[in-house]
């Protein structure tokens, strides 16, 4: 179970399962980030290349997930591939905003180490990048929920997936597009996977925003946990209420 939280639609912060920057936050100690256009073009080529470790998984191949349609343009969830993705997750592990969460800052290798333990684990958590309109702009985690620590410590269901997210640069943030991709990924959840029932989220309980941007995007708070880590709010969106929706 990554350590993470970070705020999805707060004004200067990431996410994971949202991202908020720590109270007084200056915007200027954000990094900024710019794409090099030949690492756009990367993946603009190879929208769904799969790494060498993106194989049978125990999440119905997020690899072949395919694209969704969003108010803010296409999205996409392509699995992590370590030597050509560890660099820019890096990046964005050791932006302030983010490291505060995720606890992953520091040297590459600590980002390949946290991303090479889901490539050869079991499949039960697939780590990806999420592009809008062809641009690496997230991080995700998607993970079985059922079989990962955090269900030895709340009631979780046979197949319930969870998600784990930050939104990489500063200037996606604050404008609602962390809630619109949290809907559009529960969506895929809930569409590719049809043995799963529940979408679950567990940011910090401090995390009012990311609480928030959950909320919005049709999940509800089940419960509060204390985790390891962190104490959190238990996210749901159930399928029922996305069928009756």
């Amino acid at each position: 179970m990554a350590s993470t939280d970070a705020s999805a639609d707060a004004p200067t912060a990431p996410a994971d399962l949202g991202t908020d920057p720590e109270p007084g936050t200056d915007e200027d100690d954000t990094l900024d980030l710019q794409l090099p256009e030949e690492f756009v073009t990367l993946f603009r080529e190879q929208p769904a290349a799969p790494g060498p470790d993106a194989g049978d998984d125990l999440l119905d191949r997020v690899v072949d997930w395919g694209p969704t349609a969003t108010p803010a343009g296409l999205f996409r969830l392509v699995p992590v591939r370590v030597d050509r993705d560890a660099a820019l997750v890096g990046r964005w592990m050791n932006d302030p905003a983010v490291a505060s969460f995720w606890e992953l800052a520091g040297p590459q290798s600590v980002t390949e180490d946290h991303l090479r333990a889901q490539l050869t684990g079991d499949g039960r958590s697939v780590p990806c990048l999420g592009l809008l309109e062809g641009t690496p702009m997230s991080y995700w985690e998607i993970y079985r929920a059922d079989l990962d620590p955090l269900a030895r410590y709340c009631p979780v269901r046979p197949h319930d997936t969870g998600i784990h997210l930050l939104i990489g640069d500063a200037a996606d943030r604050g404008r609602g597009l962390g809630t619109t991709l949290i809907r559009a990924v529960a969506d895929l959840v809930l569409t590719r996977r049809a043995a799963c029932t529940r979408v679950l989220a567990e940011p910090d309980v401090r995390n009012a925003p990311s609480v928030e941007a959950f909320l919005k995007a049709g999940f509800q708070l089940a419960a509060e946990v204390d985790l390891p880590t962190k104490r959190a709010a238990l996210m749901v969106r159930d399928r029922c209420a996305r069928e009756v929706s």
